[in-house]
């Protein structure tokens, strides 16, 4: 199952690689590359693009055509595709970038500034820059969870309850609700009927199987991660596969979500309830509820279509953005839906009191939804795929030029290799 599940990943993902544009072929083992702006300017952006590297290629070398400097890069496979990423840092509109690529038969040494990803037992490690970034815990729990979370600077911006109490939550009176909300996780409230959302002997349980992929590099680190849906008896209901990229950037820290649900059991209904989807739960400071009790913290939620706070629950948006204090500066955390995600825009499930959610299947309980249904049926063999670009920034949505970011998101550069 795991290589029928990954076969689909790999090819969705292509899919999705080839629908920003940025997918091409190189004839040869070297190649140039041009990367335009003809519309908009591009900062810290990721760049991934389809190559045709020999097969015994480990590593590349990419060289800035104008200046003769060598540019960071990565040389890795996507089943049978060799791809290329890089960051471009600055991009103004209408000028272009190009490149020379070469590629070599000897593997790249690891640098330990880059992303490194470590896995063990429990959980796999991220680290970015060599500094910690992540973990990706995977027992324990009735859900695999990122926790903690941390800024580019080391703050955290995820809750720590349930994992521990502290005082700083307690203060906030920020502690002991909702303890499935596990700093940052993937799951649904009715999946044929039960509910994987909360935690206990009647909820439905999201189980690690495998990772296809562990890897890091001098740009990006991937974490492939196979997760079955269980019914309280252990029934699987679906399986989903995640492909998540973790990048070097110079600003914040920046990754990449793409999640593919696979019916393999039989139909899987997705029902409709505002208890979903891939979510955060925001650090006590960050929550724009702390500043009842402490007027010195507390964020805000601003979204895409200039909603705040409480009015941003339950609309549609492009992304949503939560900030708030860390460590005696601003911080915030902003998810992107993609264009291709399944029902872009999607709703969101985000509260004052600190979740952060993006919940595609919630309708009748979020304003405006009364005799709407947004339940989905996967039939049996059948995929949907949800694409989420998350940044962890510093300042307030202004200060993040979270508007531009999510212009670039949607509109990629048009890049070309010959």
């Amino acid at each position: 199952m795991i290589s029928r599940a990954r076969k689909h990943a790999v090819s969705g993902l292509l899919m999705f690689v080839m629908s920003l544009g940025l997918v091409a072929s190189a004839a040869a083992p070297s190649a140039t590359i041009e990367v335009s702006a003809p519309d908009r300017a591009y900062r810290d952006y990721p760049v991934s693009v389809a190559v045709s590297a020999p097969a015994s290629a480990k590593s590349a070398t990419l060289t800035d055509a104008g200046s003769g400097q060598a540019v960071a890069c990565q040389l890795w496979r996507d089943g049978e595709n060799a791809m290329l990423t890089w960051i471009v840092p600055e991009l103004q509109k209408g000028s272009s970038l190009r490149y020379k690529v070469a590629f070599s038969d000897a593997a790249a040494a690891a640098p330990a500034d880059g992303v490194v990803i470590r896995p063990g037992d429990e959980a796999a490690d991220i680290q970015i820059g060599g500094k910690p970034f992540t973990r990706y815990i995977i027992k324990g729990a009735p859900k695999p969870y990122f926790y903690p979370v941390l800024d580019a600077a080391g703050g955290q911006v995820t809750r720590d309850f349930p994992m521990k109490n502290t005082e700083i939550e307690a203060r906030l009176k920020d502690n002991r609700d909702h303890p499935h909300q596990r700093s940052l996780w993937f799951t649904h409230g009715n999946v044929n009927g039960i509910d994987f959302w909360s935690e206990g002997p009647k909820a439905g349980k999201t189980v690690h199987r495998a990772f296809p992929a562990l890897e890091g590099g001098p740009v990006m680190g991937r974490l492939c991660a196979v997760t079955d849906w269980q019914m309280p008896d252990g029934a699987k209901v679906c399986e989903d596969e995640r492909d998540i990229r973790f990048y070097k950037t110079a600003h914040g820290r920046l990754f990449d979500w793409n999640i593919t649900i696979k019916a393999t059991e039989g139909p899987a209904k997705f029902g409709d309830t505002k208890e979903g989807m891939f979510g955060f739960r925001v650090a006590s400071t960050i929550r724009a509820d702390s500043k009842k009790a402490d007027p010195t913290v507390g964020g805000k939620v601003v979204n895409s279509e200039g909603q705040t706070d409480d009015a941003a629950w339950g609309k549609p948006a492009n992304w949503v953005d939560y900030y708030g204090p860390v460590q005696g500066k601003t911080v915030g955390i902003t998810v992107f839906d993609h264009p291709q995600s399944f029902r872009h825009p999607t709703y969101w499930h985000v509260r004052t009191y600190g979740l952060f959610a993006a919940n595609p299947f919630g309708l009748h309980d979020f304003p405006d939804g009364k005799g709407k249904d947004g339940s989905y049926t996967i039939e049996k063999g059948k995929t949907i795929t949800f694409r989420y670009r998350i940044l962890i920034h510093d300042g307030t949505t202004e200060e993040a030029r979270i508007a531009e970011v999510w212009d670039q998101f949607a509109n990629p550069p048009t890049v070309s290799v010959k």
